[in-house]
């Protein structure tokens, strides 16, 4: 245990230090994250030794995914998504169906042993986007302001919008494999809509609660410079764990209480969750870190041509295909609109949903794991690479971009 920490603590130590200056490189935080798993892995030194399927991996997991969930609802600028609700709308409620359902073709045609919910399954595990794999983008002010803006909310929400689907899908999955007839069908919807009612419920009494206790401790200055931080993180938590306690799902309840957050706390609100954004990312480097190790290491060997060609697919057709089709009536041109459907990386939602998935012991899990855990290390090193030379030379020759007709 002792080794495990040292080697963990002393990489969050030396990353953390140099991470300015690597992140003006080509060399995203995520690839060396992942790389360094891979190296003290089983797969490699084998000093990093934990169980795929292990309550420690799924915890971890899971809270980092609560934490990223609710900062990045929290972070939702509505002013701007008002203004450049076109293409976030259109690349979430268009865009995103689209994208599960032709990764469901796709996988028809590639897995033949697996059911039709696996496959489900699978598209849908490998639909949403990653805000910190695309941060190279987003954050890039060489970007036209309409396409950061747009991949920005369209990264915080789709993971969102993705728990309710998999979990239907999770539960026909479930049903003898098949979730054949009327019945499979009605339990899967009553537990999605019980999942979806007490989690939304208890996001939302949680944290109208949570903003009335920090909006009157704000205006009598108890908030502290120690404890800012503290807050959101805990706020996230609540929200997951109760939302747990009682049957729901608590990635809906802190997406939605995340949401309920940043409409309600105002001009204090960035104060708030870029205090919480350190706690989100050493959460998410560790998982990387053990992601690299457990999952990635052990999945290279069962790595074959389907596999390989689904996850080439995933990144390219599945994701890029439904973008560009979405897009059709705004004033945007050919790179415009494929810079936008490449810049889809996937991440740390795809993890989890891997976890969740493997833990529920699915009848196929080790062939949906191992088609996530490639389709994330190729996307890992593809848009890491690709983020900074493409987005600098993207903003140079498109200044404005994505306006409404």
């Amino acid at each position: 245990m002792y080794e495990v920490l040292a080697l963990l603590a002393a990489f969050a130590l030396l990353y953390s230090s140099l991470a300015g200056g690597i992140e003006r490189t080509r060399v995203s935080g995520p690839i060396l994250f992942l790389l360094f798993g891979l190296v003290v892995g089983p797969a490699g030194l084998g000093l990093l030794d934990i169980e795929v399927a292990g309550e420690e991996l799924r915890t971890l997991a899971e809270l980092t995914l609560a934490l990223v969930l609710f900062t990045d609802a929290s972070g939702s600028d509505f002013a701007v998504l008002r203004r450049y609700a076109q293409l976030p709308v259109r690349l979430l409620l268009v865009g995103l169906p689209l994208t599960i359902g032709l990764g469901y073709v796709a996988g028809l045609a590639l897995f033949d042993h697996l059911s039709v919910f696996e496959v489900a399954l699978l598209a849908t595990m490998l639909a949403p986007t990653d805000a910190a794999l695309g941060q190279a983008v987003v954050s890039n002010e060489a970007v036209p302001s309409p396409v950061r803006q747009g991949l920005n909310v369209e990264s915080g929400l789709n993971d969102g919008i993705c728990v309710p689907i998999l979990f239907l899908f999770l539960a026909l999955a479930g049903a003898g494999g098949e979730g054949e007839g009327d019945a499979g069908w009605g339990l899967a919807l009553r537990l999605v809509a019980s999942e979806i009612g007490i989690g939304a419920g208890t996001g939302l009494v949680l944290t109208a609660a949570a903003v009335a206790l920090l909006r009157l401790c704000k205006a009598r200055g108890w908030i502290s410079e120690t404890w800012i931080q503290i807050p959101v993180v805990a706020l996230a938590l609540t929200c997951f764990t109760v939302a747990q306690l009682l049957g729901g799902s608590g990635f809906i309840a802190c997406f939605v209480g995340g949401l309920l957050f940043g409409a309600r706390t105002g001009e204090y609100r960035e104060e708030l969750v870029l205090a919480a954004e350190g706690t989100g990312s050493t959460l998410s480097l560790l998982t990387w870190v053990t992601f690299g190790a457990v999952v990635v290491g052990p999945n290279l060997g069962k790595v074959s041509v389907p596999i390989v060609l689904y996850a080439i697919l995933s990144l390219t057709v599945i994701r890029m295909l439904p973008v560009f089709l979405c897009l059709q009536g705004l004033r945007a041109g050919t790179e415009e609109k494929l810079f936008i459907g490449w810049f889809g990386p996937r991440g740390l939602a795809s993890i989890v949903f891997a976890v969740i998935v493997v833990d529920a012991r699915v009848p196929h899990a080790d062939t949906l794991s191992a088609v996530v855990a490639f389709t994330v290390l190729l996307s890992i090193v593809a848009h890491g690479v690709s983020a900074n030379p493409w987005a600098r030379a993207f903003g140079a020759r498109h200044p404005e971009v994505a306006t409404p007709e």
